[in-house]
């Protein structure tokens, strides 16, 4: 595929992505004001089929005001009659991107980026070209995941939907308390990911909304694996979520100390040293770099 979209450059972290229906107008302005780092604006699944139309309507109510937080929506299925007009929908308004579900082919992302490049050249054109986050929730997709990652500049991370996900593969939806049975899709997406020089994905939704304990085990199962952030249902997961892919202040600490020792190591000639017991290279001081970067310091 060819497109002419420069990717730009991350607008800040994307810890918590949360979920809205479009045409729900009160959980709508509750997650605009959650404190995530990312609104989605539902029009797939979370939208009945008679309330599409309505929730366009709303959509564009939101996008047409400038102040809010990074906003994507979520489109329904590239090859679904609503597609059409839910791109007529978007483009134009104040959106960083785009949430497409059930991603299985390069084919379907190059349908969207052809529609989006004739959609961004009409006099109600986007603000910017837009980013797109597709999600990968079949077992065609996470067989597919790495060439998906490659299809276009436009597409900055994947996200990983384990509950579509399980129906594929048939698996039970109340998931082990290691998440076992996720293992396989979650590492595939994390590597192409990094293999697509994309950012680390976003993980699943833990679907048990109001028991925060195994959300919390759910997303350090996808932080141990390489994970930035995780997809949210509701507002209360997001600070749950932060406390998890956001540094702590001994992390911090320990990364400058490390930074600190082996800059001074490297002074005197040596690239590889012990700190607190720990072997230290440039490996081991790129990953405290890396953890300084995630809280948006400089070494």
């Amino acid at each position: 595929m060819t497109n002419t979209f420069t990717p730009r450059t991350p607008q800040g972290p994307a810890r918590s992505v949360l979920f809205a229906p479009a045409h729900h107008a009160r959980r709508v302005e509750r997650a605009l004001t959650s404190g995530a780092d990312i609104v989605v604006l539902d029009l797939e699944d979370a939208v009945p089929v008679a309330e599409k139309a309505a929730a366009r309507v709303a959509l564009q109510t939101v996008l047409a005001a400038p102040t809010h937080p990074r906003l994507y929506v979520r489109l329904n299925a590239i090859d679904s009659a609503e597609f059409p007009a839910d791109l007529a929908a978007v483009v134009g308004g104040h959106l960083e991107g785009l949430v497409v579900p059930k991603v299985e082919s390069v084919a379907a992302l190059a349908a969207l980026d052809e529609a989006l490049q004739v959609a961004e050249q009409t006099p109600r054109r986007a603000t910017h070209a837009l980013a797109v986050m597709p999600i990968i929730e079949t077992a065609a997709g996470v067989v597919h995941c790495e060439a998906i990652a490659n299809a276009s500049t436009r597409v900055t991370r994947l996200i990983f939907g384990a509950a579509d996900y399980s129906l594929d593969m048939n698996l039970s939806l109340d998931w082990s308390e290691d998440e076992q049975e996720l293992l396989y899709a979650r590492a595939k997406i994390a590597h192409a990911s990094r293999a697509a020089r994309r950012e680390a994905p976003i993980d699943t939704a833990t679907l048990q909304v109001r028991d925060l304990e195994r959300f919390l085990r759910s997303a350090r199962n996808g932080a141990r694996l390489g994970y930035q952030g995780k997809l949210c249902l509701h507002p209360d997961q997001i600070a749950p979520c932060h406390s998890v892919f956001t540094p702590s202040d001994a992390d911090l600490q320990h990364a400058r100390h490390v930074l600190t020792a082996y800059a001074q190591a490297k002074a005197i000639g040596s690239a590889a040293i012990e700190v607190d017991g720990q072997f230290v290279d440039e490996p081991v001081a790129e990953r405290a770099r890396r953890v300084l970067q995630r809280a948006g310091l400089q070494e």
